[in-house]
């Protein structure tokens, strides 16, 4: 069985504490010649053990593509949260990663609990790990101007539109990943196509409204006009969807899956009188996002 160092925690939005978790699972890998690996839940316990929901800043499989991607972590791991894995004791689920995962080197965060009511806590896999010859490491807070940085406090910036203030803490971007799918092409009537997309199930719904954002597709990156909303104009739902105009490009991106990251917000959804308006504020909006990226 191949040896692993694995990152615990449910890594929502991988933001800069993550970070810290993951680069340490890498150097512990590298240092021993073993195979560094992420493991995670698909479901947040929340949702399952205090029965409310969390809008997460990402899906699952978003997650496991952005550790991927923007660590070079291949290993991603998913555990069933299930009733059995809610009431496993915390010992057991130690024991599982060391005999099935081949688990010989922890990292989890300072507030990482596990187990039946939580009771396993960074200490207590520390101590499990020194007594059946593994490592372990516990990364403290990261801290952004004194404040720990916390998916808790990402997922109020996303829910005001403040981007800018979510980037500093995530270290990249706000993103949204999910299939084009076929919308009502107003937007091409008007000489402003959109690519339609929706917002996965328990993920968190931006602040209505319109912001500059880069797309990227096939290899490629473009600048485009986002709006996130119940199109007021159009239509009379109240089911929010992902609208992006993409600059300077014209092509069919159907049935493709496209990334979207949020960088700054232009202005509030809000209702026009006529889709001449509309188009109007549109393009609007175009010259406000040309600008902010040439100055950024």
């Amino acid at each position: 069985m191949k040896k692993t160092v694995i990152a615990l925690g449910f890594f929502d939005g991988l933001h800069l504490g993550h970070a810290e978790l993951i680069k340490r699972t890498k150097e512990r890998a590298a240092d021993s010649g073993a195979e560094p690996a992420v493991l995670t839940f698909d479901t947040h316990p929340d949702i399952f053990v205090l029965h409310r929901d969390v809008p997460l800043l990402t899906s699952g499989e978003e997650r496991a593509e952005m550790i991927r991607r923007l660590f070079g972590v291949e290993n991603v791991m998913f555990v069933h949260f299930s009733e059995e894995v809610m009431r496993m004791d915390w010992r057991s689920f130690l024991d599982s990663l060391r005999t099935e995962l081949g688990a010989q080197h922890l990292v989890v965060g300072h507030d990482f609990r596990f187990g039946y009511r939580g009771e396993g806590t960074a200490e207590k896999l520390a101590g499990y790990c020194g007594g059946h010859g593994m490592g372990s490491d516990i990364i403290p807070p990261v801290k952004v101007d004194g404040v720990t940085v916390s998916s808790t406090r990402i997922r109020a910036l996303v829910s005001e539109g403040d981007m800018a203030g979510a980037e500093r803490l995530l270290g990249h971007p706000h993103e949204l990943s999910d299939i084009v799918c076929s919308g009502y092409k107003l937007g091409r009537r008007m000489g402003t196509p959109t690519i339609n997309m929706h917002i996965p199930e328990h993920v968190i719904v931006p602040r209505y409204g319109v912001y500059a954002t880069r797309v990227f597709f096939d290899g490629e990156e473009h600048t485009a006009v986002t709006n996130v909303g119940v199109r007021p104009t159009f239509a009379n739902g109240n089911t929010a969807s992902v609208e992006s105009y993409i600059l300077d490009y014209s092509g069919n991106l159907y049935g493709k899956r496209v990334r979207v990251e949020f960088y700054t917000f232009i202005r509030p959804e809000r209702r026009f009188d006529c889709p001449e308006a509309l188009r109007a504020q549109i393009l609007t909006d175009e010259c406000a996002v040309r600008e902010y990226f040439k100055s950024r």
